[in-house]
């Protein structure tokens, strides 16, 4: 094979390992038809890492494999094998990997890799000083990107982020551009109410025996705290009532705080006037009201039927579950 690196005197020391899709053995049924130059720089990629070869011209192999497809997942690995072991600058590393970022938004190797870096304690005792600047850059991008998110959740578990006032100025400017933002309004329950540590999940999630009614109750509550998100979420709701968003923040804000829904009762039928509404959440929210309180399971109907008929019809199987819950 003939071109970039069988060329380069730099290579000689190496011979290449072909792909072996099975051809000499059975015709396969499919093969994927790669450019020359990408079966020739993975040819040599193989062999490198046959040899576990940990140098500089390895590490230029990676960048140019990545360069032609990021989501080699395998390249990374060895990436960030060959960087540890030449003891690399990893910021330079990180600057370089913004601008693949910023080219593949929604490549996950891009992100696993970063989260690899960071991991180490040695390279970063603290956080990277222009790391939440650039994930507000990759978020002006695509400000719903997945794996962006689960990657600053996971930022703020690494470096106990969760009362830095960044953190929450942040979500709220999200918040503020598009108020239906869902992975705002996650990333802000999670640094409110999320347990603080580095494990992943929410504080009684379900397991370990938790009892349905304990589910996502905090064992500690700040109800100054929890007073506040609910004006937040109150204030969100009047820009776009028909938003789910801040309606299930609110519910979750309640149920961390081990209050119940019906504490909304009196908002919720500010949008449910004389048969107008505004919001069919504030519907459910009061169909849940009702099926809470004593001799109102009438009126829990009625709301469950306005959005089986006239608000939520697709799911007409679902409302008539819970009719059929309270009627029982």
């Amino acid at each position: 094979m003939e071109g970039k690196y069988a060329n380069d005197p730099e290579w000689a020391s190496i011979t290449p390992i072909q792909l072996d899709d099975g051809s000499e053995k059975a015709m396969p049924l499919a093969t994927i038809a790669y450019p020359s130059e990408y079966l020739e720089a993975t040819s040599y990629l193989r062999a490198v890492m046959a040899a576990n070869e940990m140098s500089e011209r390895a590490l230029k192999l990676t960048e140019h494999v990545i360069s032609m497809n990021p989501a080699h997942y395998t390249v990374w690995i060895y990436r960030a094998k060959i960087l540890f072991a030449l003891n690399k600058d990893l910021l330079d590393e990180l600057a370089w990997l913004n601008g693949v970022s910023l080219k593949y938004l929604k490549n996950y190797q891009i992100w696993h890799h970063r989260q690899v870096l960071l991991e180490s304690r040695t390279h970063f005792p603290n956080i990277p000083e222009k790391e939440l600047d650039f994930l507000m850059e990759m978020f002006a991008q695509d400000s719903k990107n997945y794996h962006v998110w689960t990657y600053r959740h996971w930022l703020v578990r690494r470096f106990n982020l969760w009362d830095l006032p960044r953190e929450i100025e942040d979500v709220e400017s999200l918040i503020k551009a598009d108020v239906r933002n869902n992975s705002a309004w996650n990333h802000r329950y999670m640094l409110r109410f999320g347990p603080r540590s580095e494990k992943a999940g929410m504080e009684n999630s379900g397991f370990n025996g938790v009892l349905p009614h304990q589910k996502g109750v905090c064992s500690v509550v700040d109800e100054d705290l929890v007073d506040a998100e609910l004006q937040y979420a109150k204030e969100q709701i009047l820009r776009a009532p028909e938003n789910r968003s801040p309606w299930w923040y609110a519910r979750g804000v309640l149920r961390a705080a081990g209050r119940g829904v019906q504490d909304w009762e009196e908002f919720a039928g500010k949008f449910v006037v004389e048969g107008e509404v505004r919001s069919s959440h504030a519907v459910e929210f009061l169909a849940d009201v009702y099926a809470l309180k004593e001799g109102r399971g009438e009126k829990a109907v009625e709301m469950l039927t306005l959005l089986k008929e006239r608000y939520d019809p697709i799911r007409k199987n679902y409302w008539d579950y819970r009719i059929q819950q309270v009627v029982v």
